[in-house]
């Protein structure tokens, strides 16, 4: 991913979801040429010169102190994450190259694989680029059968966005799929050479003109906690809150937990999904191995 082009682009999206009036400047007379912000209005309200401004948007962040990047972020009116995006991606170029050295492969601790299995709801350990790294049967039953997948396949953006069975089992696939998209331009600022992230979203762009539109967004995320609506091919409709707890040795690793609300249809829907796959999975297991006659 080209550095230059992220911050160009993601400076520019921003701005423009900024009126001078959100930003307490006073209206100017006649027609405004571009929407939100002009880069000498963010300037202004920066504190910077016009000329500095225009060059930290082209990418040019050599020497840019955190003091300025901060101004620009309120300026912006960028949340904490937007904030954190924007540092990652103004980063100097030699810290870039220090970080270029290829990433190590995610383990799963054996301890977090039975905490999945202790679980009686489903439960994910999500890696980097949205990679779906475990999950236990429930968690299976009710989105897909990562395991099933090749290597390559376990991940929930493939999911979302080439998947069809996805765009049926989220009763709200277009905010769940900003979400996940959100999601993986967070770590594209973290990981801009990643090249597993470049095979993805070319992949993703080839495949989803929604995934092409959506990315052309710039838009950031990070979920802590939220609620999925879901219409399963088996139990019907559920609604389900989820957490997402950090894992202890990789910061990017996550827990991610769904419950569903206590005594409601979607805790009776999910209780049926268990005793279903439960008896699926007993049915499914090869008999024991016979002790050979000793005649034969």
């Amino acid at each position: 991913m080209d550095r230059s082009s992220e911050i160009r682009e993601f400076l520019r999206t921003r701005r423009a979801r900024v009126t001078p009036e959100q930003a307490g400047l006073a209206p100017h007379g006649g027609a405004r040429r571009v929407p939100g912000l002009r880069r000498e209005e963010v300037a202004q309200l920066a504190g910077v010169s016009v000329d500095y401004y225009i060059r930290l948007e082209r990418g040019r962040t050599q020497g840019v102190s955190e003091s300025v990047l901060e101004a620009v972020a309120r300026a912006l009116h960028l949340d904490d994450t937007e904030r954190a995006h924007l540092f990652d991606l103004a980063q100097p170029t030699a810290t870039r190259t220090r970080r270029k050295r290829p990433l190590a492969p995610q383990r799963v601790h054996p301890v977090l694989y039975r905490t999945l299995d202790s679980l009686s709801v489903p439960a994910v350990v999500q890696g980097r680029r949205t990679d779906v790294l475990a999950a236990n049967r429930l968690a299976h039953a009710l989105y897909a059968d990562f395991e099933a997948r090749p290597r390559r396949e376990r991940n929930f953006a493939r999911f979302v966005f080439l998947d069809e069975a996805a765009r049926s089992l989220y009763a709200d696939w277009n905010q769940v799929a900003g979400d996940c998209l959100a999601m993986l331009r967070l770590y594209a600022g973290r990981h801009p050479d990643d090249p597993q992230l470049t095979e993805l979203i070319g992949e993703l762009s080839l495949h989803s003109d929604t995934f092409r539109r959506m990315w052309a967004d710039h838009d950031v995320q990070a979920h802590t906690s939220g609620t999925k609506r879901l219409h399963h091919p088996l139990v019907g409709d559920l609604t389900l809150d989820y957490v997402v707890l950090a894992v202890e040795g990789d910061p990017e690793q996550t827990l991610v937990i769904y419950t569903p609300e206590p005594a409601s249809p979607s805790a009776e829907a999910l209780n049926i999904l268990d005793s279903w796959t439960s008896t699926s999975a007993a049915t499914e297991q090869p008999a024991p191995a016979q002790t050979p006659d000793p005649a034969d």
